[in-house]
Order: C-alpha cells, then sequence, then structure tokens
C-alpha cells in the first residue's frame, strides 16, 4: 500500500523533500566540521559547550514534555476504542488500514471549546491522531472520514518520522524552504483525506468547514464561489503570506481537489458525489 500513497503525494512534495534531506544533511556535516574546528579554541569553544549543554536540555524538555502531554491526553481527553464512540474509532482503524499504516494511531477526541481543529502527533515513539470535539460536531460522517484521513496521511507519509525530521530540521533556516515543503505536504494529505473519504464534496466541504466554521451553514455553502474568491486576493500580499505560511490558503486546498478531479478527464461541480475506490488513486498524482 506505500506504492498507494507514493501516487498520492504532491509532485512538489517529491521535489521538496530531497531538497531538504540535502540541504540538512550538508548544513549538519557544515555545523559538525565547525563545532570540532572551534571546540578547542579559548573563547569560541567555551561558547560552543554552552550551546551544546542547552541543545541537552532541549533534548529533555523534549522527552519529559512528551510525558506531561501523554499523561495530559489520557488523562483528560476521550480515548477512541471498540467500547468508546465504536463508529469513529471503526473511521480511523479502516482508514490506517486502507493506506497501509501498520499499526491504528492512538485517537483521541478533546473539548476544544469550539475551536475547529484536528492534528497528528509521534510521542515518544507512538503514533497519534487527536479530533477536537466542534470539529466532528458539525462534520458529517464523510467530512469526519476526510479529516480523519488527512491526519493519517501525515502518519503513513512519514512527515511524522522524527530521524528524518531531525535531520531536515537546519534546512528550515533556508528562507522559505521549510513552509513551502510543509504546504506540499499538506496538499498530499489532502488527497489522502479524498481517497478514504471516496467523495469528493465532502472533501471540499470540510475544508470549507474551517473557514465557515459553521455546520448549518456550511451544508449550503457554494464552493465555486469560495474557489472564486483566490482571484480577489491581493497578489504581492497574497504571495507574501503564503510562503512564509506552513499551510496552503483553503481556496487554493479546495481547489486542488478539483484540480486532481479535472487532471483525470472528469468534471466534477460542486454537487455530492461518491465514486468508487478505484477512481481515487491517479487523479490526484499531479495535484498542485
Amino acid at each position: 500500500m506505500k506504492s498507494s500513497i507514493n501516487k498520492l503525494r504532491t509532485a512538489k512534495e517529491k521535489i521538496y523533500a530531497p531538497i531538504m534531506l540535502i540541504v540538512g544533511v550538508l548544513l549538519w556535516i557544515a555545523a559538525v566540521k565547525y563545532v570540532a574546528a572551534k571546540w578547542s579554541a579559548p573563547k569560541e569553544g567555551a561558547i560552543l559547550k554552552v550551546y551544546v549543554a542547552y541543545a541537552v536540555l532541549a533534548l529533555l524538555f523534549v522527552f519529559f514534555s512528551g510525558l506531561a502531554y501523554r499523561a495530559r491526553a489520557f488523562g483528560n481527553m476521550v480515548l477512541l476504542g471498540p467500547s468508546q464512540f465504536p463508529a469513529l474509532h471503526a473511521m480511523v482503524v479502516e482508514g490506517a488500514r486502507d493506506i497501509g499504516l501498520e499499526t491504528t494511531p492512538t485517537t483521541f477526541l478533546y473539548n476544544s471549546q469550539g475551536r475547529f481543529n484536528a492534528f497528528a502527533r509521534r510521542v515518544l515513539g507512538g503514533r497519534y491522531v487527536f479530533l477536537t470535539s466542534a470539529l466532528v460536531e458539525a462534520a458529517s460522517d464523510e467530512q469526519v472520514r476526510f479529516v480523519i484521513g488527512h491526519e493519517l496521511g501525515h502518519h503513513a507519509a512519514g512527515h511524522l518520522n522524527p530521524w528524518l525530521n531531525f535531520v531536515k530540521l537546519p534546512a528550515k533556516l533556508v528562507p522559505f524552504l521549510g513552509s513551502a515543503y510543509s504546504r506540499s505536504r499538506e496538499y498530499t494529505c489532502d488527497n489522502v483525506g479524498a481517497y478514504l473519504a471516496k467523495d469528493f464534496h465532502a472533501s471540499r466541504s470540510a475544508l470549507q468547514l474551517l473557514g465557515c466554521g459553521c455546520g448549518r451553514l456550511n451544508a449550503s455553502m457554494n464552493c465555486e464561489a469560495f474557489m472564486a474568491q483566490e482571484q480577489q486576493v491581493p497578489p504581492v500580499f497574497g504571495f507574501l503570506t503564503e510562503i512564509s505560511s506552513s499551510h496552503p490558503r483553503l481556496t487554493r486546498r479546495v481547489a486542488a481537489i478539483r484540480a486532481g478531479v479535472e487532471g483525470a478527464g472528469q468534471r466534477e461541480t460542486c454537487a455530492a458525489r461518491t465514486l468508487p475506490v478505484d477512481d481515487f488513486e491517479p487523479r490526484f498524482h499531479n495535484a498542485p
């Protein structure tokens, strides 16, 4: 099933991922050489030793923060399972299976106090997905499948691999490169979400819900008009805000799902439509 993930991975991520990896390796090599050369120097060496000490403390902080976060999650959030919201849990299990994850991520539902969000994390080696109550309450089952699929996509596509992310870490110092890579990953995960939702209308409307914030109104929202708003984004400041953002604009994400459909030679309107799973894979190969 890894081949399916590769087909759903956007062309831009396939470009940015190796660039991040190569740049990260080169910068790490340069950093190690610099530290080795200056380690014994009276002034520079003393400063480097302080930085190394800070780095060790930062790693310890990350470790203990992971333990604390896991404690808060299990102590305050609702763990999905066969006996706890089984229908929602089944969506996660089926989605993880369909995209080839060896283990189903531990999934929590938590009280977001009205905030629409969902995210995936790796905590001390464990895979987790977190869903907010507001999003689940406002969305339909198909929309929830899209959201779950998006978050599972981060795990399946290796976006949260701690070792690879460590290697790529210095590449984030290159202006705008890390943001561009992050946006390409979001498009990939939108593809995975649509693949699992098996409903293009639900996939688009799930993204629109993040902007609308109202389940009752979102059901009648005109996605054509929403996508058309992209033409009213000021060119210069639209470009500047985009290149510094980790997520693409919602108008572009909705349009990317449309482009995936049209790329397969089919015209899709905003009317609801459910398609066989075999139709999905090639549609997203060239998503922007």
